[in-house]
């Protein structure tokens, strides 16, 4: 249950981010509404999963996915597509996230 919890924490901060930007410093309504629902509802979801996760792996597991998302839904929403050296860079962080994942014994697996 808690890598579902971190999964919806790291779907809403994506959220939130993304929004930020159409937010516009906040003169937005409703983009900046969905900014601090999409972060508050991350945050909460984060609480939960810190119960069984540890503090380091939750948020490098957060980090590095919601890094790799926010990245594709600039892309898609707002055509900030990465270059090379980007998708580069993503791509080891991704890669630490699976090695995180399937070698460190500090994981509740």
């Amino acid at each position: 249950m808690h890598y579902l919890y971190l999964g919806l924490a790291i779907v809403a901060e994506v959220i939130g981010t993304t929004a930020l930007k159409a937010a516009d410093g906040f003169t937005n309504l409703w983009p900046s509404v969905l900014v601090i629902a999409g972060y508050g509802a991350a945050f909460f979801l984060l609480s939960l999963v810190l119960q069984r996760i540890p503090v380091g792996i939750a948020y490098a597991v957060w980090a590095g996915l919601g890094i790799v998302l926010v990245a594709v839904a600039g892309a898609v929403i707002y055509r900030q597509v990465p270059d090379l050296a980007a998708l580069v860079g993503m791509a080891l962080i991704v890669a630490g996230v699976v090695i995180m994942q399937l070698f460190s014994k500090t994981l509740v697996h």
